[in-house]
C-alpha cells in the first residue's frame, strides 16, 4: 500500500461554515502537515465532525478557504473518510472491500491480493465470507477502515472511531491506526476520549463553539495547557 503524499499539507485559511444562522465553525486557521496522528478533541457540538468534513472536501466553507498540497478544489481521490455509524453494504465483508476497491478503479488482477491485504491488515482475514451486517460493532468498524484503506490514501479521517465499543474493540481499532500512521499515511481523529486522545495523538487540536481554542504536541497540551479552556476540559469539567 503506498502512501500518496500530495494532498498535504491541508491548510484551514479563516474558515467559517454556517447553516442559516448557526455557525459550525468559525473563522478556523488550521495546517495539518504530514507525521503522527492529530487528534481533534473538544465537548459534543464543537465542531470536530464538521472540521473533518471539510477537510475531506465533503463541506464547502461559507468563509474562507481550505487548501490540499497548496491547491483548491482537489477532487478527494487520495483521502478517505470513516464515519462513526458506518453503512454495511448487503455483501460479504469482502465484498465491501471489493466494492471499494472497484469504485477507486483497482485493476482487476489487483483486486483479490488488495482484499487479502486489507483483511489481515484490520484482523478480518477469518471472517472474509461473512454478510457485513452479521459483523459485530467493532468488527464493522475495522471493515470500514479497510474500505477507506482500499482508496489508498495519503490522508484518512476518522470521526469518533471507538465511540460506543468496548475496550477490547477499542484497541484493535488502535492498533490498526498505528499500524496506518506508521505506513505514513496521516491519520485525522475525532474523539471525546482523553484516554484515547492520548494513546493516539502526535499533536492535539481543541475546539470549542467552533473555533480553535489551542494546538500543540500532546505531551505539551496535557502537561502544560496554555489556556483556561483546554485547563477545564482536560480536567474533565464543563466547557461553557
Amino acid at each position: 500500500m503506498r502512501a500518496p503524499t500530495s494532498d498535504l499539507p491541508i491548510r484551514f485559511e479563516n474558515v467559517t461554515v454556517a447553516a442559516g444562522a448557526v455557525t459550525i465553525l468559525d473563522s478556523i486557521t488550521l495546517t495539518l502537515t504530514s507525521g503522527s496522528p492529530t487528534v481533534l478533541v473538544g465537548p459534543n457540538g464543537s465542531g470536530k465532525s464538521t472540521l473533518l468534513r471539510a477537510a475531506m472536501g465533503l463541506v464547502t466553507p461559507s468563509q474562507g478557504r481550505v487548501t490540499w498540497g497548496g491547491r483548491e478544489d482537489v477532487p478527494p481521490t487520495r483521502r478517505a473518510i470513516v464515519l462513526q455509524r458506518p453503512v454495511m453494504l448487503r455483501r460479504t465483508a469482502s465484498g465491501n472491500i471489493h466494492y471499494a476497491l472497484r469504485a477507486s478503479g483497482v485493476a482487476r488482477a489487483e483486486k483479490q491480493s488488495r482484499i487479502g491485504e486489507l483483511l489481515a491488515l484490520v484482523g478480518l482475514e477469518q471472517l472474509v465470507d461473512r454478510p457485513a451486517r452479521r459483523l459485530s460493532g467493532g468488527e464493522q468498524q475495522r471493515l470500514a477502515l479497510a474500505r477507506g484503506l482500499a482508496r489508498d490514501p495519503a490522508v484518512l479521517f476518522l470521526d469518533e472511531p471507538t465511540a460506543s465499543l468496548d475496550p477490547a474493540a477499542t484497541k484493535a481499532i488502535e492498533d490498526i491506526i498505528h499500524a496506518v500512521s506508521q505506513r505514513g499515511i496521516k491519520v485525522v481523529v475525532a474523539t471525546h476520549d482523553l484516554g484515547e486522545a492520548r494513546r493516539l495523538a502526535g499533536d492535539i487540536v481543541l475546539l470549542h463553539r467552533g473555533r480553535v481554542i489551542e494546538t500543540g504536541p500532546t505531551v505539551s497540551f496535557f502537561n502544560t495547557p496554555q489556556t483556561g479552556e483546554a485547563k477545564t476540559f482536560i480536567a474533565g469539567e464543563l466547557l461553557v
